[in-house]
């Protein structure tokens, strides 16, 4: 009993004097690791490699972030995109305390009572609310890695193409103090690309459409740098907005931007489809002010969303026109990659191909493109600086 007693007494004191010390030793762990100094505690010990620790601590990480206006996908070296969830978050008001981030907030957009209001930090790819954007990163970064890391992460984040100085200083501020130890930025077309299988580092000509939610980026690519470029603010939430207001204006219903979303993604078009297709909307009749079901079809969203579409295409024509032409060749011969959830949008492809009379195609995974591109980004610049 007495046995017993004395080794729970030695357990705290052995506890406390680490408590005291934390500081100090985790600091040499963290150079243990950081140097993958092979160290035993009595000689004759086995050593703790750089694995050890790596298992025991969760070391440093590499992570890409895909800051969009829409969503945000995080990727992780070695195991591929593991988060995608809306950049929308859910506050009150009053108190300022977060009620919910990512699907949840989003769940609540149009729904919640006077003081909660469910807000997009992000606007037209750029930060529109610092601080909450900070606190939606950390929640994004501690739930893609844990919160248990050893040593904070490299984070490379990717901005739009035609970005301000101080809206990269922004983005760089916020992802630091949300937990990064480096932060690397990298331009959106180019994650794209990367992102896409495209290797940049040749000296060929390739062109990149990114379609996100709040802008779209244009680009012609070679020797992993960008040569012409072009942003535009039209993008994903534009057409959801262009049908919001055709319903308004054709059919005197009020719908929420969440049904606009649903209609461009169920029968959305931007070049005329070969068969029609038809769904119901339900909103509230703007004349009565009841709620009311109308029958949209295919060639209905093609009348609102050609605007939109069209000052997409006049971008990437604008972007051929500045290009030198061998590039332009090359582009001739490879055609134009189109990325991100925008690309999704029917017709979008066929419309580009009758417009400039260059082959266009979608990327594979057009909505994680730029998230992979991202966490490549890093990997990819070391290896030409080798």
């Amino acid at each position: 009993m007495k046995q017993k007693k004395n080794q729970t007494s030695l357990n705290k004191f052995v506890r406390s004097i680490f408590w005291e010390n934390r500081k100090k030793i985790l600091s040499l762990f963290q150079d243990i690791v950081y140097n993958d100094t092979c160290v035993g505690i009595y000689p004759g010990d086995t050593c703790l490699g750089k694995g050890v620790l790596t298992m025991a601590f969760g070391v440093s990480t590499d992570i890409g972030i895909d800051l969009g206006t829409a969503s945000i996908l995080v990727y992780i070296k070695g195991k591929g995109v593991v988060l995608k969830e809306p950049s929308v978050v859910a506050y009150d008001r009053n108190t300022n305390e977060i009620k919910a981030i990512g699907e949840e907030a989003r769940m609540m957009i149009g729904r919640t009572p006077g003081n909660i209001v469910a807000i997009r930090p992000l606007k037209q790819g750029v930060i529109a609310d610092y601080t909450i954007t900070e606190k939606m990163i950390r929640y994004f970064i501690q739930k893609a890695i844990g919160k248990r890391t050893f040593r904070k992460p490299r984070i490379c984040v990717c901005v739009p193409s035609q970005i301000t100085e101080v809206e990269r200083k922004a983005v760089e501020d916020a992802t630091f103090n949300a937990g990064a130890r480096e932060v690397y930025l990298v331009e959106e077309p180019l994650a794209a690309a990367i992102g896409a299988g495209i290797d940049i580092t040749k000296p060929c000509g390739n062109m990149i459409v990114d379609i996100g939610g709040g802008t779209t980026d244009v680009a012609v690519i070679s020797l992993a740098g960008t040569v012409v470029s072009e942003s535009i603010k039209v993008a994903g939430d534009d057409f959801n907005e262009a049908i919001v207001r055709y319903m308004r204006k054709k059919h005197n219903l009020l719908i929420g931007e969440r049904t606009g979303e649903e209609i461009k993604i169920k029968i959305g078009t931007c070049y005329p489809r070969q068969e029609e297709l038809a769904i119901d909307v339900r909103g509230r009749n703007l004349v009565t002010g009841l709620p009311k079901t109308v029958t949209i079809t295919s060639e209905e969203t093609l009348e609102a969303l050609s605007e939109s579409a069209n000052q997409i295409v006049e971008a990437v024509h604008m972007v051929l026109e500045k290009t030198p032409p061998e590039l332009a060749a090359d582009i001739s011969d490879r055609g134009i990659v189109l990325t991100g959830g925008g690309a999704l949008l029917t017709g979008l492809e066929q419309l580009l191909e009758e417009r400039l009379g260059i082959t266009t195609m979608t990327a594979e995974e057009p909505t994680t493109c730029v998230a992979v591109g991202t966490g490549k980004y890093i990997e990819v610049m070391n290896s030409i600086r080798d």
